[in-house]
């Protein structure tokens, strides 16, 4: 058991419990699956896409799924079919131990990282994470990489509100902004 699954247990599910009155504890919100997904729309080659393959399984740990386009569209120059992305959905052991290396090594890497924008989350307590260069992950220390790219990685809770997200967040580590600091 990682150590983010331990702290939700023993700090973060009594924490929950308390603070939004949940009588059941198969109620008090989790986090259920955590999906990393890379668009690959200009890099047309296939060694390029092979490259970013490679470095998302180093940086998740599973193997991504390619992701086609759905439609034609001229203007960004897409036909249907074609390859337009990588995604990853992480879920248990592998879950727990990608968003401790996001949390604690990660995003603390960020170039100008003053904390997480409660903005990012949605109605249902989501949270969307952009990160513009995929070399802030400790895995990539000493890769000779020719090539930067952006990702981004979905956290999906359980909660029923925004609010339950959000706690279940803060209580988990994640660095959010507080309100005072925004100016």
């Amino acid at each position: 058991m990682s150590r983010l699954q331990e702290k939700y247990k023993k700090e973060v599910m009594p924490g929950l419990q308390k603070r939004f009155g949940i009588a059941n504890v198969m109620a008090i919100p989790k986090i259920d699956k955590v999906v990393v997904h890379v668009g690959t729309g200009r890099m047309r080659d296939d060694k390029q896409q092979e490259e970013v393959q490679k470095y998302l399984m180093l940086i998740t740990g599973q193997k991504s799924a390619p992701r086609a386009a759905k439609k034609a569209i001229a203007s960004f120059k897409t036909r249907k079919g074609l390859i337009i992305g990588h995604q990853v959905t992480l879920r248990g052991a592998r879950m727990y131990d990608f968003l401790s290396r996001l949390i604690d090594v990660g995003l603390p890497r960020t170039r100008d990282f003053r904390g997480l924008d409660e903005k990012s989350f949605d109605e249902k307590g989501n949270l969307t994470i952009g990160v513009k260069e995929h070399i802030i992950f400790p895995e990539m220390m000493g890769e000779d990489y020719h090539l930067l790219f952006g990702l981004e990685a979905t956290v999906v809770t359980t909660g029923r509100t925004r609010e339950e997200g959000v706690e279940l967040l803060r209580l988990l580590g994640f660095p959010l902004q507080s309100p005072e600091s925004r100016s």
